[in-house]
This record gives structure tokens, C-alpha cells and sequence, in this order.
């Protein structure tokens, strides 16, 4: 649902405030969507700025900056400005910014965000009651500490007066999504096939499991699989009951693992688990006794051992790193 005043067919004017360690690709494929509908279009459709609060250029992760950069007051005429985070967004955010960012949603710019971004909004109280994206590696994480905010694991989300994006390659799908609801589907086309870009992804298709990603693997079971097993971290199921539910034998499953991924769907299970307990430890305040519940471990001990066992190091050394 778009929220009234917020009309995708005419939105032509774009902000991207960087923090500090922030993803460049997910800027770049942002701003290069912007470049590439204008010069497909033969017009002067989109206009963009980067800008940071005191118009100093900060160091994305890769070390490299963007230039050049306006302060935030100067920004002319932005329409949907979009909080560009990535490593340590937590650090990256402050009083000073969820204020200006507090000011800009009372003035009626819609605010998005980039990658972690997704953060500070968070932070600042603007993203209550909505639905959200953010990168799969801080989604866990999030939820626990902003009950509020519904946040989701689709690529990107546009929900009122809120655009937004989870990281990579996802920005360009969304600045697609948002070309096509302004120039129409021809041209969208247009800067997909000058990008040598397959297909635009929809904003409702799932961020793929890290391990059947990592592999190639595109089976559907097993991505249903994957998606039961990450809506159920907290209070495991049962092999046999995610067999049933995906419709399939416990022995079919096990034969389906095995040949795309050379695992046991348990051990898979585990290691989504312990993943999940690595993203609390890293980016929250939970204590190890929390994270261990949050992740469906029956006893510290237990946590611990599996820990230790999988990462080479406890999970009370993993939250002092």
C-alpha cells in the first residue's frame, strides 16, 4: 500500500545519505539504475545526490568514497532520501541522525533505506508499524530488538511512505520496480537489458538461503525446507514434521539433501541455528543465556559445546570480538 502523497509515477528526486562503512555496491547499483534510465529514456528523468550530515565524504567498506557530497541541509528538492548502511550500521548511527532523520519524516520526505540502513531508521522510531527489508546477515538480530517493526525477508519492501532494501545487487531491483512505475515497462526493460541483467527480481521474492545459495542449488523442496527451518529457530521442528508439512517422506528428504547438498537435513538445520546465534552474539546486547534460548538450545551447555564445535571459539569469545 502506498501511502497518499507518495505517487511512484512521478518520485524523480533522490538522496542517498552514506554512513560511514557503508555498501558500495548497493549505493552504486542505486545510482547507476538512475543513470542508466536517463540515458535510455534520452531524457533528464532522475536526479540524485550523496550526502552525509556535515558534507564530509565517509569511507564506504571498501575504503573508497563517493564525491561529491553535499551536507544534508543542502540537498536540494530530495523526495526519498535512502540511509545507506553496511558494516557496523550500529556504530554508524547516532542522536544527531535519528533527529535529522525524525525532521525529514515530519517535513513529508519518504525515507528509505540501503542494505543495514534499515537500522537507523529502526533506531529513530520511523519504521513502528511497518513492514521492512533489511540484509539477511542483521535480520535475526533486528527482530529482537524492534518488536514494532515487522521486518521481513523479502528483497525490498515499499510500504507508504517507506522504501526499503535489503543489500548487493537487490537496490537495482527495487530502482527497477520504481523506473517501471514512472517510465513503464519498456524502458525498464530497456536499462535491464543495457546492464546485461537477466530479470528484475520482485520485491516479494525470498533472500535466498545462505547455504543453497552458496551452492547454486535451486531445488523448490528444499527451499521450502529452509524457509520452515528459519520461521522455526526458536522451537525446532521435528525432521519427520517438516517432512509432512513440505508434503514429502523423511526418507525423501534425506535423498534430496544429500544429492544437492551433501548434508543431513539435521546437521543443516543445526548449522542454520548456530548461524543465527552468531548474528545475536554479533549484533545485539543479548546474553549468551538468551541467544541460546532464541535459538532453540535446550541447555547452556549444550550451546556452548555446539558452538565451540562449529566456530572454533565460544559464543562468550564470539560476543567479545
Amino acid at each position: 500500500m502506498i501511502k497518499p502523497g507518495l505517487d511512484l509515477a512521478t518520485v524523480s528526486r533522490f538522496g542517498f545519505l552514506t554512513l560511514p562503512n557503508y555498501s558500495l555496491i548497493a549505493v552504486s547499483n542505486a545510482l547507476e539504475a538512475c543513470r542508466m534510465a536517463n540515458y535510455a529514456s534520452g531524457r533528464s528523468i532522475y536526479d540524485w545526490q550523496v550526502v552525509t550530515l556535515d558534507g564530509a565524504a565517509v569511507p564506504a567498506s571498501n575504503g573508497l568514497s563517493l564525491n561529491p557530497t553535499a551536507t544534508l541541509d543542502q540537498a536540494r528538492d530530495i523526495e526519498v532520501l535512502f540511509v545507506c548502511g553496511g558494516i557496523d550500521v550500529r556504530h554508524a548511527t547516532d542522536r544527531r541522525l535519528s533527529a535529522a532523520l525524525r525532521r525529514l519524516a515530519r517535513g513529508g520526505v519518504t525515507l528509505g533505506a540501503l542494505c543495514t540502513g534499515s537500522f537507523a531508521l529502526a533506531e529513530a522510531g520511523l519504521l513502528d508499524g511497518y513492514r521492512c527489508a533489511i540484509h539477511w546477515e542483521n535480520l535475526s538480530a533486528i527482530r529482537e530488538e524492534f518488536a514494532a517493526v515487522s521486518f521481513v525477508d523479502d528483497l525490498f519492501v515499499i510500504d507508504r511512505d517507506r522504501i526499503t532494501c535489503t543489500g548487493g545487487v537487490a537496490p537495482l531491483d527495487m530502482m527497477l520496480a520504481l523506473i517501471e512505475a514512472r517510465l513503464g515497462r519498456d524502458l525498464a526493460a530497456k536499462v535491464t537489458d543495457q546492464f546485461i541483467f537477466e530479470r528484475a527480481r520482485r520485491g516479494t521474492d525470498r533472500q535466498v538461503s545462505r547455504v543453497l545459495a552458496s551452492r547454486g542449488v535451486k531445488q523448490p523442496v528444499l527451499e521450502k525446507v529452509a524457509r520452515l527451518m528459519g520461521e522455526n529457530v526458536e522451537a525446532p521442528l521435528a525432521i519427520e514434521a517438516i517432512a509432512e508439512a513440505i508434503g514429502v517422506s523423511r526418507r525423501q528428504l534425506e535423498r534430496l539433501f544429500k544429492s544437492h547438498l551433501g548434508l543431513t537435513p539435521a546437521w543443516y538445520y543445526a548449522s542454520m541455528r548456530l548461524d543465527r546465534a552468531r548474528e545475536l552474539l554479533r549484533f545485539t546486547n543479548m546474553s549468551v543465556t538468551e541467544v541460546s534460548v532464541a535459538c532453540g538450545f535446550q541447555s547452556l551447555s549444550h550451546f556452548s559445546t555446539t558452538y565451540r564445535r562449529q566456530f572454533g571459539r565460544s559464543p562468550r569469545a564470539e560476543q567479545a570480538s
